[in-house]
């Protein structure tokens, strides 16, 4: 069957739909909102059937008729395949730009270190960094990887544990020199408590109450806190002194190889029942690029021993 082709129609109502608003749309797609109202009657003319229910007043100005909400998932699920093939066409080796998305704090303290080897392994491909503490929409956004920090389940990506890690409480030199060093962990509850607020979204990540419970410490601290909503900012809060922070393995490695900070109580372990995992959208499965990212991720960590 023949059908005439109206993509651009296509797109209006899917942006107008996504945004609730014509205006909104046209902003997206660099057209005025008259042509985005435009595209969509045309739509609804060879359709014989209108897409959204006008609104004269409200926030909500557009809201999708029954057809239009049945019709509506395909469609954006087409343009995410569109997407995707337009990739394919760029793409013959692992060359061309990889975008990858990561949080700030495991940029700084990890991928950023590192990532001149990648670029070494493929000359070729360029990074770009999206860094955000939000998750982002990897299809949206065009997301090739990630890595993510949780339980590993996120609805329409695929997943592969990366590393698990420890945490644990860690000064800076001057710090533990300044008191003479901490014999017992009940030593700690006079002492300033760095609380990363970053992770209080993540359910299950251990907290300073339970670590303390693990180490078999019953009182409560005494001291005033300091609470930072950055992992980076508040290992640099350790190092400069301010204070004991509870770390995560994983992000303070190099800061403990380099001396810049001091694991406390190395004989207590505690494991974190999260762990950090690489992620993408199931159809980059086969992407070159995407591939050697991941390969090039699983080979530092297994140099490094932090599987």
């Amino acid at each position: 069957m023949k059908h005439p082709i109206h993509l651009n129609a296509l797109r209006a109502f899917e942006a107008s739909a996504r945004h609730q608003s014509f205006s909104a749309a046209a902003e997206e797609l660099n057209v005025t909102p008259a042509a985005v109202g435009q595209l969509v009657r045309t739509l609804e003319e060879w359709l014989d059937t209108p897409l959204f229910h006008r609104m004269k007043s409200g926030k909500v100005r557009l809201i999708l008729t029954e057809a239009a909400e049945k019709g509506l998932p395909d469609i954006q699920a087409g343009f995410d395949r569109l997407a995707f093939g337009l990739e394919r066409l760029k793409e013959s080796t692992v060359s061309g730009i990889l975008t990858v998305a990561v949080s700030p704090a495991f940029a700084a303290k990890w991928l950023l270190p590192r990532l001149n080897r990648f670029q070494e392994r493929c000359p070729d491909t360029d990074v770009r960094l999206d860094t955000s503490l939000k998750p982002v929409d990897f299809a949206v956004q065009g997301i090739d990887v990630g890595v993510r920090y949780g339980r590993g389940d996120w609805p329409g990506l695929t997943s592969e544990k990366l590393m698990e890690e420890e945490v644990y409480p860690v000064c800076s030199p001057a710090f533990l020199q300044q008191h003479n060093g901490f014999n017992h962990p009940n030593d700690l509850l006079h002492e300033t408590f760095i609380h990363d607020l970053s992770l209080d979204t993540f359910t299950g990540f251990p907290t300073w109450r339970e670590w303390l419970h693990r180490a078999g410490v019953t009182q409560k601290p005494t001291a005033h806190s300091i609470q930072i909503n950055n992992s980076a900012a508040v290992l640099q809060s350790t190092m400069d002194g301010r204070g004991i922070a509870l770390a995560r393995s994983v992000m303070v490695r190099d800061d403990l190889t380099a001396g810049r900070l001091i694991r406390l109580f190395p004989n207590i372990q505690f494991n974190s029942p999260l762990a950090y995992y690489v992620v993408y959208r199931p159809e980059l499965t086969e992407l070159s690029k995407m591939k050697a990212f991941k390969h090039w991720l699983f080979s530092e960590i297994e140099k490094s021993g932090e599987l």
